[in-house]
C-alpha cells in the first residue's frame, strides 16, 4: 500500500489482483453472484461516498460547485453519447449495449478521486471541483445505468426519453432535500445531545449518512447524493471529535474497498478477459482522448477555466470500483452482452488507471498547476465538558501553518478561552503569553460553550493569515469573515 501511494496508484488494484488470485481461475474459488455483489457495491459505495463528504473542506469546494455540478449532469451525458457512439461503431455492441456501455464508465470514481487527488497538490479550485464531481456524479449516472438496462429500453415511446431528464432531476432535488436535512437535524442533534461515551461519536454521523441513503431511496430519491450532501454538511459542522470522526470512516472507507475490490475480483474470469481486451482498450481511447475532454470543454465553456485546467481535468477522470459495479446493473438485469460489458469495463478500469494515477502527477507539473499549493489550515478536536459548559479543543499545526512563530498572546483569543497546555516533542509545558507557537506543536485550548466558534474561526483565520489576521480582516474555514470590533 505504501508503494501505491508513493506513485499515485489507487490501491484498489491490489485487492482486484487478491480477488482475482482466489477466485476460479486462480486458487479455485467458484462465485458468480453479480445480484449479490451489487448489493454489497452498493452499500461499499455508501460508506465510501459518506468519507468523502466527511474529508471534504466546504471552504474549497464551495467555489467549484456550479463547475461540479455541471460536469456532474451536462457532462456525464455528453460523456455518454461519444462513449456509446465509439462501443457502437468501433467495438460492435448493440445500441441498447453501447448506451449501457456509455453510461457504466461515464461516472468518475470517489475512491479513486479521493485517494490520488489528495496527494496532489493541486489548486484548490481545481481539487475541489474535481472532488465534488466524483461525489455527484454518480447519482445521474445510476439513474441512466438503470433506464438503460431494462429489456424493452430502446422500445420505449419518445415520450418515455424525453421525461427522463425531469426525472432524473426529481430524484436528485429529493436526494439533495433529504441530505440536507438529515445533515443539519443530525448536527443539531449531536452538537446539543451528550453521548455517554466519545467513540458512539463515529458510529452516529456514520450511521446518519445510512440514514439519509435509506431515506432518500424509500421515496425514490437519489441515495448516493443524499449520502454525499449529508455527510458534507456533517463534515463542516463543527461537531464533537471531528478528527476521530473522521478517522472512523476513514477505516471504514477503506474496510469497504477492500471487501468490495476483492469481490469484484472474485466475479471476474481472467481466462474470458483476453478476448475482450483490445475492445476494452478502444473504448477507453474514445473515453479517454474523446468523451471525456469533450465533455469538460463544454460544460466548462461559461466558467471561462484556462486549457491547462481543461487538460488536467481531462486527465483526472479517474475511474475504479463505481463502474465495474454499475457494470452489475446490466448483468443482474439479463441485457444482451451484459457478460462481455462486465469484462470490458473491468479490463477498462484496470489499465486505464494504470496510466492515469501514476501519471498525474507528472501531468499537473508540466501544465505549471499546483507547485505553490500547501496547507495551511490547523486541525482542530473539539471535546465537550457538559458540567462545566465549556468546551476542551485539541489543536495541531501542520508544516506550513503561519501559526508558527506566532506568540500565544498574539493569538488574541476572546477573553472566556484560554491556551492551557502546549505539547512539544513529547514534552508538555504551561505557556505563557510570550510562549512562541512552532509547527508540531498540539495545543489544548480551554473555552466556553458561548465563544467556542469564535475560538475556532480566530485559530482557523490566524493559521491563514498570521498574527495580523485581524487588522488584514482574514476570512476563516468556516468562510465567515471577522471585522474588526470597536474596542479590540
Amino acid at each position: 500500500m505504501r508503494l501505491t501511494s508513493r506513485i499515485g496508484l489507487p490501491t484498489l488494484l491490489l485487492y482486484l489482483g487478491i480477488g482475482m488470485i482466489i477466485g476460479q481461475d486462480g486458487l479455485g474459488v467458484d462465485f458468480q453472484d453479480a445480484e449479490l455483489t451489487q448489493v454489497f457495491g452498493y452499500a461499499a459505495l455508501v460508506v465510501i461516498l459518506a468519507e468523502g463528504g466527511l474529508s471534504t473542506r466546504w471552504r474549497l469546494i464551495k467555489p467549484a460547485l456550479p463547475a461540479a455540478a455541471v460536469l456532474a449532469t451536462v457532462g456525464v451525458g455528453v460523456s455518454v453519447g461519444v462513449t456509446a457512439a465509439a462501443a457502437h461503431y468501433l467495438v460492435g455492441l448493440e445500441w441498447q449495449t453501447a448506451l449501457v456501455m456509455g453510461a457504466v464508465v461515464s461516472s468518475t470514481d470517489a475512491a479513486a478521486v479521493f485517494s490520488v487527488l489528495r496527494k496532489v497538490p493541486l489548486p484548490s479550485r481545481l481539487s475541489g471541483a474535481l472532488e465534488a464531481e466524483s461525489g455527484f456524479n454518480d447519482a445521474p449516472v445510476v439513474i441512466l445505468v438503470v433506464a438503460f438496462s431494462t429489456l424493452d429500453a430502446l422500445d420505449q415511446p419518445a415520450q418515455h426519453w424525453l421525461l427522463l431528464p425531469g426525472a432524473m432531476l426529481l430524484q436528485l432535488a429529493i436526494g439533495l432535500a433529504i441530505g440536507l436535512a438529515v445533515g443539519r437535524l443530525g448536527a443539531f442533534g449531536l452538537r446539543h445531545v451528550a453521548l455517554p461515551a466519545s467513540g458512539l461519536y463515529p458510529i452516529a454521523v456514520l450511521a446518519l449518512t445510512v440514514l439519509a441513503y435509506a431515506a432518500a431511496a424509500m421515496v425514490n430519491g437519489s441515495g448516493f447524493l443524499a449520502v454525499y450532501v449529508a455527510a458534507l454538511v456533517l463534515g463542516n459542522a463543527r461537531l464533537p471529535h471531528r478528527p476521530a470522526t473522521r478517522g472512523f470512516a476513514d477505516a471504514m472507507a477503506w474496510v469497504a474497498q477492500m471487501g468490495l475490490f476483492i469481490l469484484l475480483g472474485l466475479l471476474v474470469n481472467p481466462s474470458e478477459l483476453l478476448d475482450d481486451f483490445w475492445p476494452a482498450i478502444a473504448i477507453g481511447l474514445g473515453l479517454t482522448l474523446v468523451a471525456r475532454p469533450l465533455s469538460v470543454a463544454l460544460s466548462l465553456l461559461p466558467f471561462r477555466r484556462p486549457w491547462q485546467e481543461h487538460v488536467l481535468m481531462s486527465w483526472a477522470g479517474l475511474r475504479g470500483a463505481v463502474p465495474i459495479v454499475l457494470a452489475t446493473i446490466p448483468v443482474v438485469n439479463g441485457v444482451a452482452e451484459s457478460d462481455r460489458v462486465f469484462n470490458i469495463v473491468f479490463l477498462l478500469v484496470v489499465v486505464f488507471t494504470l496510466l492515469q494515477g501514476p501519471t498525474l502527477p507528472w501531468v499537473a507539473r508540466r501544465l505549471h498547476l499546483g507547485q505553490d499549493e500547501r496547507t495551511v489550515d490547523v486541525d482542530i478536536e473539539s471535546a465537550p465538558l457538559e458540567r462545566l459548559r465549556g468546551h476542551l479543543l485539541s489543536v495541531t499545526i501542520p508544516r506550513d501553518s503561519r501559526m508558527h512563530g506566532v506568540e500565544v498572546a498574539e493569538l488574541r483569543l476572546p477573553r472566556a478561552a484560554a491556551v492551557t497546555l502546549v505539547v512539544r516533542d513529547g514534552t508538555s509545558f504551561v505557556p505563557d503569553p510570550t510562549t512562541v507557537l512552532m509547527r508540531g506543536d498540539e495545543l489544548l485550548v480551554v473555552a466556553t460553550d458561548p465563544v467556542r466558534d469564535e475560538v475556532e474561526q480566530r485559530l482557523h483565520a490566524v493559521a491563514e493569515g498570521g498574527k495580523l489576521a485581524r487588522w488584514l480582516r482574514e476570512t476563516g474555514a468556516t468562510g465567515i469573515r471577522r471585522n474588526r470590533r470597536p474596542g479590540e
